[in-house]
């Protein structure tokens, strides 16, 4: 439910983002007089942040169990390989 009707909306078709198809801002009163571009480049600097938390931003076990999933994955592929080239 959206209370008022002087609100400013700011409406991101293109967010560039695999997770979103459109994004929705509402502009807070005191920067309703700043120009559409700035206000469009601010929210698109939000929507590039609204991804996956980086690696570094994760809790210390999932970044652990992170690290071992990547690098079982890298060693199972390596013998993998080895496998296959050997059988040729």
């Amino acid at each position: 439910m959206i209370k008022g009707v002087n609100k400013q909306v700011l409406e991101i078709t293109e967010t560039q983002n695999g997770f979103f198809e459109k994004a929705i801002f509402f502009v807070k009163p005191e920067y309703s007089g700043m120009s559409e571009g700035k206000l469009r480049e601010s929210a698109k600097k939000e929507l590039e942040n609204a991804g996956n938390p980086p690696l570094t931003k994760l809790y210390p076990q999932q970044r652990v169990k992170t690290i071992f999933f990547v690098g079982g994955a890298l060693i199972l592929g390596i013998i993998m390989g080895l496998a296959f080239s050997a059988l040729s």
